[in-house]
């Protein structure tokens, strides 16, 4: 009777360990997810952008710069990413929605307004930020996150 020393039973030592483990992956679970929703409050705020093209579909804007008698052309393709709220399109499918309308006649004073010297190909990303703020300050809100521009035609 050597063996009367106090054993446990083999079902309850793997019992504590598996109980062992659930807990400790439950906290890590708790815990993880509660560090993820914490960092993506400020993504989620503005969330994923949705791309609208101004202008024509095949050429964009097409703007004469530089005054009228100035002679010359502008002709630029701008995509907006904007904050899908701030992107519904027309209902017919004939005119412009009210936002879309107030984009365009920002975008166009804007670059009817810069000189000759602004659009530089040095100068393009502060031309991006300055239509950027532009649209931002006429709709009220931070709705545009980035602006891309896909060609750009100075004559």
């Amino acid at each position: 009777m050597a063996d009367s020393g106090k054993k446990f039973p083999m079902g309850l030592i793997v019992g504590m360990i598996v109980f062992g483990l659930l807990l400790a992956g439950g906290v890590s679970y708790f815990i993880a997810t509660k560090i993820v929703a914490e960092k993506s409050t400020g993504a989620a705020a503005s969330g994923p952008g949705v791309l609208v093209k101004l202008g024509d579909a095949k050429d964009g804007l097409l703007v004469n710069i530089g005054g009228v008698n100035s002679g010359r052309y502008l002709k630029i393709g701008i995509i907006l990413e904007m904050q899908a709220a701030g992107a519904e399109q027309a209902t017919d499918g004939k005119s412009p929605s009210a936002t879309e309308v107030k984009v365009l006649d920002t975008v166009v004073q804007l670059l009817r307004s810069q000189k000759i010297e602004d659009f530089d190909p040095g100068k393009q990303d502060q031309l991006k930020e300055i239509i950027k703020n532009e649209l931002n300050k006429t709709l009220g809100a931070e709705r545009v996150y980035q602006v891309y521009i896909t060609h750009f035609i100075l004559q």
